[in-house]
């Protein structure tokens, strides 16, 4: 078989492998949305939070919701607030109810998942519909009013990565020095950063809260793509970016669960391990949280970041070393001529 014939059907065999793994990374997840282990909170008697436990077990099963009891219905808003659960069901001091009377209310959060809050009202109608008792639903804390089902605040989920792995890519490509790569991921980062935001907080109303708080968190997710792949391209050489790129984009973002929540999705907890899951947690805490539930995430995002900017600094083999210590000597000499 000719050498050519040979190049195009393993060229096209591998995209039909990377369009097979895209779809399957995106579709996958989705298909698979469904409460794991969901904070949530019960406030009421003893008896009547029993009661509410066996009918969230009963409807959607033992491992649905992972349920924390409360004294009350202050108690089960700061639990939402400083984000320890998705909603809270408070229940009536009376368990024994005529039909059409006030049921149990329900606190949803629509900021923290639009998904999950719409999950728990149409809860609310099912158990309202059992019990004979109209359920009350308040959402305590709400998405942006230009964004009330935070469908754009979920798409900003991609474009965020996109920039990450372009901003390490191009200059991985583009750029001969390590250190200028570096460089200009920062500088990418920041101005990245401040234009996203602007166009997602200031132009499209999705976010809320401080904007030079939510750049930071843009800016810092940036560099948490970025940096690793300059980091493995200096290592390795340009495999480093395909690497880093295929993970963070057929890994990270599938699992993120940032238009969802990372308890809907598979692996959920693998997603905030990674850039784009922690950049989304991140950016809701700082915007409609006033910073609560977003330690962990930072870590996550600056443990990246930090191991990229390390890769760098290590003794590397690869045929772009050559390439560096040549264009450095050039360098010296043109100063030397200018001098």
């Amino acid at each position: 078989m000719p050498k050519s014939v040979k190049a195009v059907i393993g060229l096209s065999l591998g995209l039909v492998t990377l369009l097979t793994l895209l779809i399957s990374a995106f579709a996958w997840p989705t298909s698979e949305l469904e409460p794991r282990s969901l904070p949530l909170v019960v406030a009421g008697p003893e008896a009547a939070v029993t009661q509410i436990e066996s009918q969230l077990a009963a409807n959607a099963g033992d491992d649905a919701f992972e349920i924390t009891a409360v004294a009350d219905r202050e108690e089960a808003v700061e639990a939402i607030e400083d984000r320890e659960a998705y909603g809270a069901i408070i229940s009536t001091s009376s368990i024994h109810r005529v039909a059409g009377s006030q049921g149990p209310e329900f606190l949803v959060a629509s900021a923290a998942s639009a998904n999950v809050a719409q999950q728990l009202t149409q809860m609310a109608t099912a158990m309202g519909a059992e019990t004979g008792t109209q359920p009350q639903v308040t959402d305590v804390v709400a998405s942006a009013e230009d964004d009330p089902r935070g469908i754009v605040f979920g798409a900003s989920a991609l474009p965020l990565v996109i920039g990450g792995i372009m901003a390490g890519a191009i200059t991985s490509l583009v750029l001969t020095r390590t250190r200028d790569r570096v460089a200009a991921a920062f500088l990418i980062a920041v101005g990245g950063g401040l234009a996203m935001t602007a166009v997602v907080q200031g132009w499209l109303g999705a976010l809320e809260g401080s904007y030079l708080a939510n750049a930071g968190v843009v800016a810092l997710g940036i560099l948490a793509v970025a940096l690793p792949i300059i980091g493995l391209r200096h290592l390795i050489g340009p495999a480093g970016v395909g690497i880093v790129a295929l993970l963070i984009l057929l890994v990270g973002n599938p699992l993120s669960g940032i238009t969802s929540a990372p308890e809907m999705v598979p692996f959920g907890w693998l997603g905030q391990l990674m850039p784009p899951g922690a950049a989304g947690s991140a950016l809701r805490g700082f915007s409609f949280f006033d910073g609560a539930g977003t330690t962990v995430p930072l870590i996550v995002l600056v443990c990246w970041a930090g191991f990229g900017l390390l890769l760098t600094v290590l003794p590397h083999r690869e045929k772009g070393s050559a390439e560096d210590a040549e264009a450095g000597r050039t360098e010296r000499d043109l100063d030397a001529v200018a001098r």
